[in-house]
């Protein structure tokens, strides 16, 4: 029943947003030309919504430079996303890959019905070990069974165009950015709660038969993000596993996940007797 809540709630959210900003702009169209304009403003908006539902998946991974990574060239790590996903009850999202060093996942699209995908990077490819590896894709497969990743996409599209539009302001393009990153980040944290990746965490537990590989993962990445250099929107941030952007600046707008430490904490607490079972092998 938790979970229902949890679904319907995030296609609400999803739907509501779109909506909201489709009116807003048929008023401003309304006061700027009448009937016409404003009409156009707001069909133009419902098209977008269309394009972001029907394309989600592909806008992101597109903004952020991923290509699809063939099943020649990746058997295993696609095998373990069709197992997992089959354990989690939803149709398997197409795999991405990220052509960088930064190790780094994320997961856009629709939800569990298809039209998804998650990405991982060469970076994280090369340095988190199988059970890793694994944490990671049921953690993003659990935002596809709970919808928060349609959510996310939503908001992180609408964000990122948010303060794209700065750029508009020529001369005053950093005054203008300061002005739209915030109203952008008031969108997402409207939108996003963190508990969303406590929820995450705890079903990618359960399809994994054990919390570490997760906990493991997400020290992994945090230690990689003092190490290895990552520039990209932070509008971007929430459809990330972890936070991969630095503690400074816009970025900072836009956090919307728990500190690492206190997930690990929670994902061991699953297992509370992992350190004697350690201790006798």
């Amino acid at each position: 029943m938790r979970k229902r809540v949890l679904v319907f709630r995030n296609v609400i959210k999803a739907w509501l947003l779109l909506a909201t900003v489709g009116l807003l702009f048929g008023l401003a169209g309304w006061e700027l030309g009448g009937y016409p304009v404003g009409l156009l403003f707001f069909a133009s908006i419902v098209m977008l919504g269309g394009a972001i539902y029907g394309y989600a998946d592909r806008i992101v991974m597109g903004m952020l430079g991923a290509r699809e990574l063939l099943q020649g060239e990746a058997p295993a790590l696609h095998s373990t996303l069709e197992r997992l996903a089959s354990s989690a009850g939803v149709i398997k999202p197409k795999l991405y890959v990220l052509g960088d060093s930064y190790p780094r996942a994320l997961g856009a699209g629709r939800g569990a019905g298809g039209g998804s995908g998650i990405a991982i990077s060469v970076g994280l490819m090369g340095v988190a070990s199988p059970a890793e590896v694994e944490g990671i894709l049921a953690h993003e497969l659990a935002h596809l069974r709970h919808r928060d990743v349609l959510l996310q996409t939503v908001a992180v599209v609408i964000a990122s165009a948010t303060v794209e539009a700065s750029r508009l302001g020529g001369a005053f393009q950093r005054a203008l950015l300061f002005v739209l990153a915030p109203v952008a980040a008031a969108f997402v944290h409207l939108l996003l709660s963190p508990k969303r990746e406590y929820e995450a965490d705890r079903l990618a537990a359960d399809l994994c038969g054990s919390p570490h590989g997760l906990a493991d993962a997400l020290v992994r990445l945090e230690q990689a993000m003092e190490l290895v250099g990552f520039e990209a929107s932070p509008a971007t941030e929430p459809v990330y596993t972890t936070n991969p952007f630095a503690d400074d600046g816009i970025a900072t707008l836009f956090n919307t996940h728990p500190p690492i430490g206190e997930r690990v904490r929670r994902l061991r607490e699953l297992d509370p007797n992992w350190r004697e079972r350690l201790r006798a092998a």
